[in-house]
């Protein structure tokens, strides 16, 4: 699929789609590692557009008898569009989810660098999902 290096058919495809806003600080993190992925539409003119929209869970699991919470689930979805800027046809219309489980500790420090730490390996998890699927789309006859 990557052959050719950032020479290559699919390398070029991917470096001519262009990343949308996306909102919120999941939706700042998941567009930067989409940008370095993609190139943000780095060729002479986007030839793509990518539109996405993400919905962010954080849900506490692990009850103790004081109902207090051990453990926590952090959720990633991403619906996302690849739009064909010349016809306006949606080529690709998918989703792509990660999450991490992180545990509650004493330290209020340590939970919030934990959570932060997890919504950071999610977005790029998701980002690289995104990526794969959009490189084997543009691999496609249209």
């Amino acid at each position: 699929m990557y052959a050719g290096g950032s020479q290559g058919a699919v390398a070029r495809g991917l470096s001519d789609v262009q990343v949308s806003s996306i909102e919120g600080q999941s939706g700042w993190i998941v567009r930067n590692a989409l940008v370095d992925r993609l190139g943000n539409g780095a060729g002479a003119a986007p030839r793509y557009r990518l539109d996405v929209r993400l919905d962010e869970r954080l849900q506490g699991l692990g009850l103790l008898a004081d109902d207090a919470v051990t453990r926590e689930r952090r959720t990633l979805r991403a619906r996302y569009q690849l739009v064909d800027l010349g016809s306006g046809k949606i080529l690709l219309d998918a989703t792509a989810a990660a999450d991490a489980g992180i545990d509650i500790v004493s330290s209020e420090y340590a939970v919030i660098a934990a959570e932060q730490t997890a919504l950071e390996n999610i977005a790029r998890e998701v980002a690289g999902q995104m990526v794969t699927r959009i490189a084997t789309r543009l691999q496609q006859p249209r």
